[in-house]
């Protein structure tokens, strides 16, 4: 792929974490019209699109019965661990598998992952980050994303949270917010990368 600077990470859009899976996020799934339009618009660009995923073992620390605080959820090669259906994976798509060991937990794309050092090889200086769930997996990404260097625009309307708490979710922006991410949306940013794609095809 060509040199770029903006890359699209889509976090954990998996059958588990939308509505009927085992962890699932409420409202989950209205996120994928917007992620679905962004992911079409960077592939066209020719920019960098990866999707982060839960990968675990059958037996992961994460798991109740394992002592973990989450019911067992995305088993690597389950039904429950899959792309949700309704989201469009390019076939040239970077996919980062996390928490594959068993004793280790992961909510961040970039723990234990060599997603940091791929972008970095790209060229990709600036990251535009949607996904599941706001308040864990989201929230952890960006700010290991921001300690890697990156700059970092959260898709507000492409996020849900778990929400154990109502306001976690606001309370995981805010944190987000305050390292140093700004928040947009994903028309602003659909303005921009067809802005960027009509003046890279004019020249």
């Amino acid at each position: 792929m060509a040199s770029a600077t903006f890359a699209l990470i889509v976090v954990d859009v998996q059958n588990d974490f939308c509505p009927g899976g085992a962890l699932a996020v409420k409202d989950g799934n209205k996120i994928m019209p917007p992620l679905n339009a962004l992911i079409d618009a960077f592939t066209v660009s020719n920019l960098p699109v990866c999707f982060t995923r839960d990968w675990h073992p059958p037996d992961h620390c994460s798991f109740r019965e394992n002592g973990g605080p989450w019911p067992s959820h995305c088993v690597r090669k389950s039904t429950g661990a899959e792309f949700h259906p309704d989201l469009r994976v390019p076939e040239n798509a970077l996919v980062v598998s996390k928490a594959t060991e068993p004793d280790k937990e992961a909510y961040s794309g970039f723990q234990g992952t060599e997603l940091s050092s791929t972008l970095k090889r790209m060229g990709v200086t600036e990251l535009f980050v949607g996904g599941l769930a706001t308040d864990y997996c989201v929230k952890n990404t960006v700010g290991d994303a921001l300690e890697e260097g990156f700059l970092v625009n959260v898709l507000t309307d492409c996020v849900r949270g778990v929400n154990l708490k109502r306001t976690d979710s606001a309370t995981a922006l805010k944190w987000m917010k305050v390292r140093g991410a700004k928040e947009r949306t994903s028309e602003g940013v659909l303005k921009v990368i067809n802005r960027r794609a009509a003046v890279m095809s004019s020249s």
